[in-house]
């Protein structure tokens, strides 16, 4: 049961907060409710006229051209699967049990577009990367841009990497337990603790245990970067498992939110989201929104709320690229897994969870990250709200190296239109350098409509060859 503090014991604007949260949380209940059993021409009757709406507003709609199918098809793809095969991929499936007993998902490119031996499950021979997502998102985050070239995930495939994509339990791929069930509370008490102490040794522990590889090379973004930051500084032996981190827009103590009225009431009192969102998946009715509203008024939704709570202006992504990928940003997490971040954001410390409410005498430690012996590279945006570098770097190792990408903000690390220019060549750079036998890699570099030349990578001359290449139709 939820702690309810005494009366007197909140100041007026919690408790404000709290009757507008509770409001908010009782209609996204009802929301997912009814949408659940709305028939399908209802809910097309709303999305319909959103969009009248919208372009009576904005005007009419662009012309169609093969880059806007493209982006169409990549929008409507219903998982990784899907996202794959659009551009000519074949994937596999594997599940990994915690020591806790939660299912978690992996997905795995093992081979370069049009190279599929069908023997699968099995080592490759090639060198292991594993690509690990941020908070509220699953591994469709790495796959979902417009032009293969600028995803991380295609260009290491097809330089020869094998590449996983690891999920954190709750999310879309991940959401099993043999102990809990789903719609429990237990199944959604968890904290990055648990992806540090179980999701990520747990998930390269079978990667290497299938690949038959000594070692693998970790990259993350966001979240996915705090959490190897965790597991690392915990695991002393999971160093010698991973040759190098490299931390995509890196999170450890972020300074607050842009919003400073939210910044300031969930700094004060953490807890409070466990009184507004309850103690199980937030924002769980995202999906249903997103099957109600034209894709450009839900990218508008989506714009304005960073805008609000991060100050990004998402100047770098394309309007087609944030219609394809914002279908794809949001997966399930639990309540507590956020609730931690604020708790960090207040005591300025890449801290574990508190202690249970009922042993205040028990204060949460500092994860011990100046002991991580891998090499780390950083790789953060000027323009990140959430990135500050100096303390950052006060909390770790020596052997640490940032490189600041000019006018980059969070997602822009990942989704912006210059990333084969800007990132990509980074991340190749720090593998070569690390990875285990890196001949193996440097022999894969002749690619398929993707050249390779001193780490900058090239897509195909056009968007139109881009859309023929990869079968994509108008619609």
């Amino acid at each position: 049961m939820p702690h309810i503090p005494l009366i007197g014991r909140l100041t007026g604007r919690e408790y404000t907060a709290i009757l507008f949260g509770s409001v908010f949380v009782a209609l996204e209940t009802v929301l997912t409710f009814v949408i659940a059993f709305l028939p399908t021409s209802v809910i097309q009757w709303f999305y319909n006229h959103s969009r009248t709406l919208w372009h009576a507003i904005v005007g009419p709609p662009t012309p169609p051209s093969p880059h806007k199918a493209l982006a169409e098809n990549i929008r409507r793809a219903p998982d990784f699967e899907r996202l794959c095969e659009i551009f000519g991929y074949t994937h596999e499936e594997h599940v990994v049990m915690t020591k806790d007993g939660y299912l978690l998902g992996l997905h795995r490119l093992p081979f370069r577009r049009g190279e599929d031996t069908g023997r699968r499950g099995y080592s490759t021979g090639k060198p292991v990367v594993y690509l690990h997502h941020g908070l509220l998102m699953n591994s469709e985050v790495w796959v979902c841009l417009t032009d293969p070239a600028r995803s991380i995930a295609f260009t290491l495939v097809e330089l020869g990497f094998d590449v996983w994509l690891g999920n954190n339990r709750g999310n879309k791929y991940s959401k099993k337990s043999i102990h809990h069930n789903p719609n429990s509370t237990k199944f959604w008490n968890y904290s990055i603790d648990d992806f540090a102490w179980h999701d990520i040794p747990d998930s390269i522990e079978y990667i290497l245990d299938v690949t038959k590889e000594p070692s693998l090379s970790y990259v993350g973004f966001s979240q996915g970067t705090a959490q190897a930051f965790a597991a690392l500084s915990i695991h002393p032996q999971l160093n010698d498992k991973v040759n190098v981190f490299i931390a995509l827009a890196p999170a450890m103590s972020p300074p607050g939110l842009h919003a400073s009225i939210v910044d300031g009431l969930m700094k004060a009192s953490p807890t409070l989201l466990f009184l507004i969102f309850g103690r199980r998946a937030i924002l769980s009715s995202a999906p249903a929104w997103q099957s109600l509203l034209y894709p450009p008024v839900f990218s508008a939704v989506i714009n304005h709320s960073l805008r609000f709570l991060f100050g990004w202006q998402s100047h770098n992504i394309s309007p087609l690229q944030k219609s394809a990928a914002y279908a794809h940003l949001y997966s399930f997490s639990s309540v507590k897994a956020v609730v931690h971040w604020f708790q960090i954001m207040r005591n300025a410390k890449f801290q574990m969870a508190p202690p249970p409410e009922r042993r205040h005498e028990l204060l949460p430690r500092a994860f011990p990250t100046r002991n991580i012996v891998t090499p780390i590279v950083l790789l953060y945006g000027d323009s990140d709200s959430l990135v500050d570098m100096d303390v950052m770097l006060r909390q770790l190792p020596g052997h640490t190296t940032a490189r600041r990408l000019h006018g980059y903000e969070h997602l822009d690390i990942i989704w912006g239109e210059e990333v084969d220019r800007d990132v990509n060549p980074y991340v190749v750079e720090a593998l070569r350098s690390h990875a285990v036998r890196p001949e193996r890699i440097m022999s894969e570099a002749k690619l398929n409509g993707v050249r390779s030349l001193d780490g900058a990578l090239e897509s195909p001359d056009t968007v139109s060859e881009t859309a023929s290449m990869y079968g994509v139709e108008e619609r």
